[in-house]
């Protein structure tokens, strides 16, 4: 083998490298992801999902259970999941044999090939109906969940959180003064523990849509729905001025895990693990319109992608899972409970969104295995980008050519040096 050919092949070789695309893990630019709900009988096939959220630009999706099927839909995506342990399960997983079952059963057979970033253990356990039966197990199956995915090697890959209501606060406002409920310490403090040594997230479900519709007289509804141009309100404690409502719900819970645990204060990142605005509701759902949710879930978008944090942690940007993806039918309660979705169940939009996020937010690639290209469920297959679905951005398919482009001059340059290596 000619020494001048390998020696150009080296010289050449790092700048062939720059131009292949990087692996179809999601990163850590996206800061949107989206809940995605399955209470429903007529919602569309899970593998259609993918599609859809590459024409929303998102690449993080919440799930509520660890379903096969659905966790095989998101295999060689790049999607990042959050995978929920479902309530039912929290006495099973509460012990180390029956976490590192669990673990066993549901998660490993999705790996690698499905990116899974979270386990969310239980929603709302602390605030829900059953929270007297199931707060004792709690935090110890987050402590033998982690156990048993440290014990598989996957506790760098997977970290151990639960999502909690609004409703564990004593009192929100102003967020200064906010602090947690007095009974709920006991159970809330050792968890803030966990949280600071195993680095994951104090998750939250925060809707400036109930804050609103409880008390429409005394909430101005531009300051709930997040509007450029509010005024805001002052926090007379702290000096700090909120723009909007959901960093103040955010704010309020950073300053009541201070007052709760100070050394966990330091350590532990507050996320919004679902927000979202009713498109529909009763007569007595103040607000829930398909304008007003069209609004809120836009300029949370547009919130998000700025990469900013809230006026108490502006240097930590602020990562939200809006609710939801579908319009879920089965969903008990008020009609509002049935209308978060931004999309019917046959694919269509709920409504029109007014901000697209910018193509960066999403955590997909085309490479290998990846979701990009073609249209949206329609309710029959795949339908045109043109069928009044979401569909990918002018930006996004100059994208996915580019990468093409770049694949095939990397190939052309290989072949044409191992064509000379032979000369």
């Amino acid at each position: 083998m000619p020494s001048r050919a390998m020696a150009a092949l080296l010289h050449l070789l790092p700048a062939l490298l720059l131009l292949l695309p990087s692996t179809p893990e999601a990163t850590s630019s996206a800061l949107l992801g989206i809940s995605y709900g399955r209470v429903g009988n007529n919602l569309p096939p899970a593998t259609s999902v993918p599609r859809i959220l590459v024409s929303l630009g998102v690449g993080r999706v919440r799930l509520y259970d660890a379903d096969p099927a659905t966790i095989r839909a998101f295999a060689n995506t790049g999607v990042e999941l959050v995978v929920g342990v479902p309530d039912e399960c929290l006495a099973a997983v509460s012990t180390p044999a029956g976490a590192a079952s669990w673990v066993r059963s549901n998660i490993a057979p999705a790996l690698p090939a499905t990116k899974i970033a979270f386990l969310t253990v239980g929603n709302e356990v602390l605030t829900g109906a059953n929270s007297s039966l199931l707060s004792r197990y709690l935090l110890p199956a987050m402590q033998c969940l982690h156990d048993a995915l440290a014990q598989a090697g996957l506790d760098k890959q997977i970290a151990v959180t639960t999502a909690h209501n609004l409703g564990v606060l004593a009192t929100s406002y102003p967020p200064s003064l906010a602090y947690f409920r007095k009974d709920l310490l006991p159970v809330l403090c050792p968890i803030l523990d966990f949280h600071a040594r195993a680095g994951s997230p104090f998750l939250v479900n925060a809707y400036p849509y109930f804050a609103y519709a409880e008390e429409p007289t005394g909430v101005e509804l531009e300051y709930a729905l997040l509007e450029l141009g509010h005024a805001g309100v002052a926090d007379p404690g702290s000096g700090l001025h909120y723009t909007n409502m959901l960093a103040a719900q955010v704010d309020a819970v950073y300053h009541a895990i201070g007052a709760a645990n100070s050394a966990a204060a330091r350590a532990v990142e507050v996320r919004v693990s679902e927000t979202g605005w009713p498109s529909a509701g009763d007569a007595n759902e103040t607000g829930a319109t398909p304008q007003n949710a069209a609004r809120y879930n836009g300029n949370v978008m547009r919130l998000v992608a700025q990469g900013k944090g809230t006026p108490l942690r502006p240097s930590v940007p602020l990562r939200v899972y809006m609710f939801a993806l579908f319009n879920e039918n089965l969903k008990p309660g008020p009609t509002s409970e049935r209308n978060y979705g931004l999309f019917k169940p046959d694919g269509t939009p709920a409504y029109e969104l007014s901000y697209r996020l910018p193509q960066d937010n999403t955590t997909t690639t085309s490479s290998g295995g990846g979701v990009a290209g073609g249209g949206v469920y329609n309710g029959h297959g795949y339908g045109s980008e043109n069928g009044g679905y979401y569909s990918i951005s002018t930006a996004g398919k100059a994208t996915m050519g580019w990468w093409r482009w770049r694949q095939a001059a990397v190939a052309a340059c290989v072949a044409v040096l191992v064509m000379q290596l032979w000369l």
